[in-house]
């Protein structure tokens, strides 16, 4: 495993037991970890997004703290913003594996549903001779209308 995987599973556990939010020191995580402050940067700057549900607080210097909040939204809110705002027109094969990577962290979708999920997108189902930009476009045309089957199923009162 990377030490950028080990870092993010590290704080990921100490989410779940904390609730909602942690509050941590750069530098005793990095010297925890032994490595530099900026390879913590680099695990919150890519792995707790507002895209991947968190919101991050910092504060620098002596006393300085980096709070990581979960944002909880409910599922519905959650795929409309996806579908809506976050895939926009095109997306490439890693930015769509990466966002139903979280899908199922967040237990949006079951684990067997993502891998579905995952295959329709991947570049082998879209293997066919045309531009890349094109089959970005057909990438987030097909994960838009599998999350609004997701949200349809997901609503109350519905079969």
């Amino acid at each position: 495993m990377r030490l950028s995987d080990t870092i993010e599973s590290f704080i990921k556990e100490l989410l779940t037991q904390e609730e909602q939010g942690v509050e941590l020191k750069r530098n005793e995580l990095a010297e925890y970890f032994g490595c530099a402050p900026s390879q913590i940067n680099y695990v919150l700057a890519t792995r707790f997004t507002l895209d991947d549900g968190y919101v991050i607080e910092s504060r620098r210097g002596g006393g300085g703290y980096i709070r990581i909040v979960r944002v909880v939204s409910d599922h519905g809110q959650r795929l409309s913003y996806l579908i809506n705002e976050r895939i926009g027109e095109a997306i490439d094969e890693a930015s769509a594996t990466r966002l139903i990577g979280q899908l199922v962290e967040q237990k949006v979708v079951s684990p067997e549903v993502g891998g579905v999920m995952r295959s329709a997108v991947s570049a082998s189902a879209l293997s066919i001779p045309i531009p890349d930009q094109l089959k970005d476009a057909i990438r987030a045309r097909t994960l838009k209308t599998m999350l609004t089957n997701i949200a349809r199923q997901n609503r109350p009162g519905l079969s």
